[in-house]
């Protein structure tokens, strides 16, 4: 895609596909309906992008909120499924009769779709993929069922992303992790996540300001955020996200709202999560655990630079501030200083404009779906 000629004959061959192509995308959740995740938020981002370009696009997820059984959203079908009624989806992904079943991180819907419809394509997208030790690690932040989970069933997911026609992951970093965890013959190939990235320059707040974009679940740690902006007084945090649990999300709130200097300002999306990270200079997070979080793109869209202790394809490193430890004081002062934040966040601009724009990655999914439809004998149905 590095020539005029060969971007518009890929286009061409998208614009054909697209006619006839059906794809079915596996979550387990949609950015919708009181749940708001990355992986969600990638899949809710990819389906509407296929579906501006002509494909029919269905998502089947457990049920959230006030979801249903069939719903639509932004142009593409969402059909939702009792947590505990995977099993019984066989006869929906038949129903759905796709040409491309794809997993947005593998599950048991993997391992369903897979056994009820063996003469589709099936691909898979890894996330963020945890062994023993990743589990081990995070176990804390998860009950019971999640353990259970694990332990009888990530041995059949396993099997599931082996018997997958192609395996993919969001970032470069994991690619070698996703292969030893899952028994590869190869490294998986890299298909990012879309983002948006705003025409035109933002207007910057005229004050230091930093933002949290993110849940204020656990795993994580918005609490390291209390010591982070009573060391900056001089300092403005916005803090916007909220926990999935309403008691937890009140004992967040109540601890964050001692700081002065700290705005809460709850779930925030579209022209108004737009307009925060416009005015933000330093996206800080805090999590225990992370893979390559929308949130880091979205930032980098809006030339804010990454304050993190995660490196992922050395994100945070070239756009912003990795810490070491619990250094958070120190690299936001390091990104202050002389305006570095300025610097890292618009070399962060330029690379997610070349690697993630919305655009240029749903011609990515849409090539590629071409080639494993290819690879495999396989036509879109008339």
């Amino acid at each position: 895609m590095k020539t005029r000629t060969l971007k518009h004959f890929i286009l061409v061959e998208v614009e054909f596909i697209s006619m006839s192509l059906r794809v079915c995308l596996i979550s387990l959740e949609i950015f919708a309906w009181g749940l708001y995740g990355g992986v969600g938020k990638a899949t809710r981002d990819i389906a509407t992008g296929l579906s501006r370009r002509g494909v029919e696009v269905d998502v089947v997820t457990p049920k959230a909120g006030e979801q249903g059984t069939l719903d639509e959203l932004d142009g593409f079908t969402v059909h939702g499924h009792s947590l505990y009624g995977y099993p019984f989806t066989g006869p929906l992904f038949r129903r759905i009769g796709a040409d491309i079943y794809h997993s947005q991180e593998p599950g048991l819907g993997t391992l369903v779709a897979i056994g009820a419809v063996p003469s589709a394509a099936h691909m898979v997208t890894c996330h963020n993929p945890r062994g023993r030790d990743d589990w081990e690690r995070a176990g804390r932040f998860y009950g019971y069922r999640r353990k259970l989970y694990n332990s009888y069933m990530e041995p059949h997911v396993k099997e599931a992303v082996r018997g997958a026609d192609a395996v993919f992951c969001q970032s470069r970093h994991i690619q070698q992790k996703a292969r030893l965890l899952y028994g590869l013959g190869s490294d998986p190939g890299f298909l990012p996540n879309p983002v948006a990235v705003p025409e035109g320059r933002p207007v910057k707040s005229s004050e230091p300001t930093v933002c949290f974009l993110g849940r204020l679940d656990p795993e994580k740690n918005p609490e390291r955020l209390v010591g982070l902006a009573r060391s900056n007084p001089d300092v403005r945090f916005i803090v916007a996200g909220r926990a999935h649990n309403d008691e937890r999300d009140g004992k967040v709130r109540e601890l964050l709202g001692g700081c002065r200097n700290v705005e809460l300002i709850g779930f925030v999306d579209g022209p108004e999560k737009e307009r925060l990270l416009d005015e933000s200079w330093v996206l800080v997070n805090t999590s225990h655990a992370e893979c390559l979080p929308v949130s880091f793109l979205e930032a980098a869209a809006h030339r804010c630079a990454v304050l993190s202790r995660h490196d992922p394809d050395g994100f945070s490193s070239r756009f912003g501030c990795r810490v070491d430890g619990d250094g958070y004081e120190a690299g936001l002062a390091w990104l202050l200083d002389g305006d570095r934040w300025r610097e890292k966040g618009e070399a962060g601009h330029r690379y997610v404009s070349e690697v993630h724009e919305e655009g240029r990655v749903i011609d990515l999914h849409m090539e590629t779906y071409e080639n494993v439809l290819a690879g495999k004998g396989l036509t879109p149905r008339p």
